[in-house]
Order: structure tokens, then C-alpha cells, then sequence
């Protein structure tokens, strides 16, 4: 249970925290259009799903993160041991791995990190199979503390997305780049 400061809830009441609210039916739908919009071989169901599993895994993580702050105060919390996870690393790296397990045809799930004033931020990207991160929609609960944010990679400007290996290469972080990722190399981003 939490308690609530004064103005938050009644004198003596707690209540459950149960994270940030879930995507509405309506924000599914919204996204869905997005992903169908990426290209006219892109099946209607694999959109809807992959709209749906992002909302939903942004809730779960949110919860299992215990996200109760802004996302650079809970980044604090977490590099002080005082959270489990809830980095934009770790937000991207579980994203990645609850879309992936779907096993689209004709969507393809991608990793991109990008800089903004000094600060490295990775996130997952949804795009039409084949395609690149540029073609995508990047797909980011950590921006807005457990809110997802999606919007498509070519508009979302500040953060200068790039490919994740390209980036790990250029700061020799990987091995090889031929589309198999070393973890040994890879840990942390």
C-alpha cells in the first residue's frame, strides 16, 4: 500500500499503486492506424496486436518498475539501488522482447538510441518488415514516466535516433555488426 501526501487522499486513506493508467481502447486504435500507415503490406491484425502489446507491456513494466516519478527521478532511484529497473535501457530492452515474441511477418522490431543535451536514451521501434528504424514508429514508455509515447522516428527529431548496432559500433562496443549482437559486448544498452 501507499500512502498518499495530504490533497492526494482522504485523512487515513491508502491506496494501491498500480502505476501509470493503461492505454484506452481509443489510444490502441490511434496507434494501430500509425503501424498501418508504415506500408500497405503490413496485416491489419499484426498492427493491431502490436499496438495493443505495446500499451499493455507499458503498463506491466510500469508496475513491475514500480514507477512512481518523472523518468530522470526514477533513473536516480534506480542508480541508487532504491528501484529494480526502469531505465530506458531496460524499458527498450523489455519492449523489444514482448514485441519480438509475437513473431510478426510483417512488421519488423528494432533498437535505436539517440542523445539529447548529453543524454543517451534507447527505445524500440516498430517497423514494416524489412524496413529500417527510419521507416518506423519508435515506441517509448520511458519518456513520460510509464506513459507510452509513440511517434514516428522520422518526426521525433531531438533525440537524433541511429540504428543501436551502428551507435555501439562507432563507440566499439560490439564485435560485428552482421545483424548478430554480441551480449558479451552489449550489456547495458
Amino acid at each position: 500500500m501507499l500512502a498518499l501526501p495530504a490533497g492526494c487522499a482522504a485523512p487515513g486513506e491508502t491506496v494501491s499503486f498500480k502505476g501509470p493508467l493503461p492505454g484506452t481502447e481509443a489510444d490502441i486504435a490511434e496507434l494501430t492506424q500509425a503501424i498501418l500507415a508504415l506500408g500497405s503490406d503490413i496485416d491489419p491484425d499484426e498492427a493491431a496486436r502490436a499496438a495493443r502489446v505495446s500499451y499493455e507491456a507499458t503498463h506491466e513494466l510500469a508496475i513491475q518498475y514500480q514507477i512512481t516519478d518523472p523518468a530522470l527521478v526514477h533513473n536516480t532511484k534506480v542508480n541508487l539501488g532504491l528501484k529494480p529497473r526502469g531505465l530506458c535501457k531496460h524499458w527498450a530492452e523489455d519492449m523489444e522482447a514482448r514485441l519480438l515474441a509475437e513473431k510478426f511477418q510483417t512488421l519488423s522490431i528494432l533498437r535505436a538510441i539517440g542523445e539529447l543535451v548529453g543524454i543517451d536514451h534507447s527505445t524500440a521501434v516498430i517497423s514494416p518488415k524489412g524496413g529500417d528504424i527510419y521507416d518506423g514508429i519508435v515506441v517509448d514508455p520511458w519518456r513520460k514516466g510509464g506513459t507510452l509515447t509513440w511517434i514516428a522516428t522520422a518526426e521525433d527529431t531531438a533525440w537524433g535516433w541511429a540504428p543501436r548496432l551502428e551507435v555501439l559500433a562507432r563507440r566499439g562496443l560490439v564485435r560485428y555488426t552482421d545483424g548478430y549482437e554480441s551480449s558479451q559486448y552489449l550489456r547495458g544498452y
